[in-house]
């Protein structure tokens, strides 16, 4: 019985001590970042005098395996739903050939949003006057195992509502 007793803890011993969690800190604080999303209060202006593009610093700084995913407000859907298109965003000439995109890049501290094209001041002001994103923080194991071009269903996945978005100044 002695050696029943000593095996069980034995293993019980080593079943314990082999589970862990895996937590991503930053500097000593805990992030939670699934599902943060923000999105510009006033209507962004893209003109010469700004490069045509505008930054936004996060609040708190990204764990590293965060990925940031923004999304461009393009107008309402026939049942009157907004509709977010996901950068990177092209528009072609009637040619075929590129006139402009919406791209943008990131870092843990912010993500810059611009427009990128061959003549950026004859782009139409439907596409550089009064623009609004939503810049949504995901981790990156989320962002590879869904199709994250339909924002509807990236925050649906996320359980997110639309008063969890955070009206910011960009």
């Amino acid at each position: 019985m002695k050696k029943i007793v000593t095996l069980f803890a034995f293993v019980s011993f080593f079943a314990l001590t082999s589970c862990t969690t895996t937590e991503e800190y930053y500097d000593g604080e805990d992030y939670d970042t699934i599902g943060t999303t923000y999105e510009n209060q006033i209507g962004y202006n893209f003109s010469s005098s700004n490069d045509y593009s505008f930054g936004f610093n996060f609040p708190q700084r990204l764990v590293e395996s965060d990925v940031v995913l923004v999304y461009r407000y393009d107008g309402e859907d026939n049942s009157g739903r907004p509709v977010w298109q996901a950068l990177p965003e092209t528009y072609y000439f009637d040619n075929g050939t590129r006139d402009f995109s919406f791209k943008y890049i990131f870092t843990r501290d912010y993500v810059d949003i611009y427009l990128d094209g061959n003549d950026r001041s004859t782009i139409s002001a439907d596409y550089r006057l009064n623009q609004y994103f939503r810049i949504v923080v995901v981790p990156a194991d989320f962002a590879i195992s869904m199709d994250t071009s339909n924002y509807n269903e990236v925050v649906n996945a996320l359980k997110l509502s639309e008063n969890q978005v955070q009206k910011v100044k960009l």
